[in-house]
Formats: structure tokens, sequence, C-alpha cells
């Protein structure tokens, strides 16, 4: 029902939440953000919850199960949109990454894999077929970026170089964030990189979602509200905006950025 545009290949085309508590997670999402649901059934007892606003799907969310191998935490997942996701699997395979799953097919949506890159942040490869992806970016409650965090950014930058064509460019920021990396598809930023700092505790390697906000305090202070919990302080970031880190009630984080140009 939802329209969805076509994603480049080498950007991130859709995000989705695995949750211990898909009805809770489902409630609080669609309260913090204005999302309206979607069940999609996938088996006799199960379903695919897809996120919209305004006929547009902006993200989605599954019951996780526990007795699955490679099962964890309540978390975020990143999709990356490629032409061939055989050839990108393979590609992985050979610059060191692992194949978790796939390459399948996903009914009549596309066809994806799971990879983990070489220093063990987990994200998936689609080819989009009738489920293109995200159809909103950048907009209050959408999508708007995507980050590493790794505790091997020199193996990183090459790993996703080698797969995606991304070229790596480094900032120095101010302290406690340190050297930031961004990746670049041609001239269009396509996501970021920041090493895992000691003082921020048992943070596996993942890849981390933001989403816009009109407000970004009001809306840290509503997820509270909701039962989620801050993660640090929220900050601002001269010319990119004010964000904050929340964890949901299942223990899921994620961020909410109000930017400064979008």
């Amino acid at each position: 029902m939802a329209e969805t545009p076509k994603h480049e290949p080498g950007t991130f085309c859709w995000v989705e939440l695995a949750s211990s508590d898909q009805d809770a997670a489902r409630s609080f999402y669609s309260s913090l953000f204005g999302w309206e649901a979607e069940e999609v059934p996938m088996s006799e007892d199960s379903t695919y919850t897809m996120f919209h606003m305004g006929g547009k799907y902006t993200a989605a969310l599954y019951q996780s199960d526990p007795k699955q191998p490679n099962s964890g935490p309540d978390c975020w997942g990143a999709y990356v949109a490629v032409d061939s996701v055989d050839e990108a699997t393979e590609r992985a395979q050979s610059l060191g990454g692992l194949v978790l799953a796939g390459p399948f097919d996903v009914f009549d949506s596309g066809r994806m894999s799971v990879i983990q890159d070489p220093a063990g942040a987990m994200f998936y490869l689609w080819q989009a077929v009738n489920h293109q992806g995200v159809g909103l970016k950048s907009e209050h409650g959408a999508l708007c970026w995507n980050e590493l965090l790794t505790l091997d950014t020199d193996a990183s930058k090459s790993f996703y170089g080698g797969l995606l064509g991304w070229t790596a460019h480094d900032q120095e920021m101010p302290p406690p964030t340190g050297t930031y990396t961004s990746f670049l598809l041609g001239e269009l930023p396509t996501g970021g990189m920041m090493q895992i700092q000691k003082e921020w505790g048992e943070v596996p390697p993942h890849w981390a979602t933001y989403f816009s906000v009109d407000d970004c305090d009001g809306t840290v202070a509503k997820a509270i509200e909701l039962g989620a919990s801050p993660v640090g302080e929220t900050m601002d970031i001269p010319g990119v905006g004010r964000f904050a880190w929340l964890s949901d009630p299942q223990g899921a984080t994620f961020a909410v950025i109000t930017l400064a140009h979008r």
C-alpha cells in the first residue's frame, strides 16, 4: 500500500527491529513517532510489522526467537541496497566477511543475505523486487543516518570500500567522539563510523540507526514517558544538529536527531 522509491546501490534502504516483545515495541514506536502499523503474515502464528507514515514506509519490526542461532538482545538492523545479492555476498566473503544466512528470496519482496563484517558488525544486503525500502528519509520519524560502531576502523574501511565502493573521510571531532569517519559513495554521504571507546562499557560492534525528529528534547521526554531510557546526554554537533541516544523499553538502542539542515 505504501510508496517505496528506488534506493541507489550502496545506500541504506531499510531498517528493522528484532524485538523480544513485538506488541510492546509496536505500541512504543507508534506512539513515539506517529507511525501506523501494517501486519504482514509470515507464518501461521507470526507477523512482520511494517510501519508507515502518510502512505510511505519507515521501518519494520518482528518478534525475535531466542531459539534461533545468532539470536541476541533486541536491536535495530540495517539493510544496504545492491544490484545483485549473490555477487555482493560472494564479494563480502572474499573480503573476510562471514555469511550468516543466504542469499535467499523473501517472498516477492526481494532477495537478501545476512553478513557479519570482519570486525563483528552484522548487516543485511538487499536486492529489491517489489519492496524497495523506506519511502521517507530525514523527515520527522524517518530514517536519516546509519553509523557503524566498531573496534577496528581500519579493517572496516577496507571491507566496506571493497564491498560497496565507499570511500572514507576522517574528521576530528571534540571529545568524547574523537575521529569520526564519513563513508561516501561518490560525493553522497552514506553512513558514518566511530571507534568504540572503553568508557562506553560492553558495546558490541553494530550498525546504529538514527531517526530524524522535529524536536530532539521533546522526543526524548516523550520516549522516557513511554518507558525508554536515555543513554548519555543530549548533545549538539555544530552544523549537524542536536541528538540523543535512547534505549527502548525492551533494550534496543537507537538515536534521534534534529538536523540543522535537511
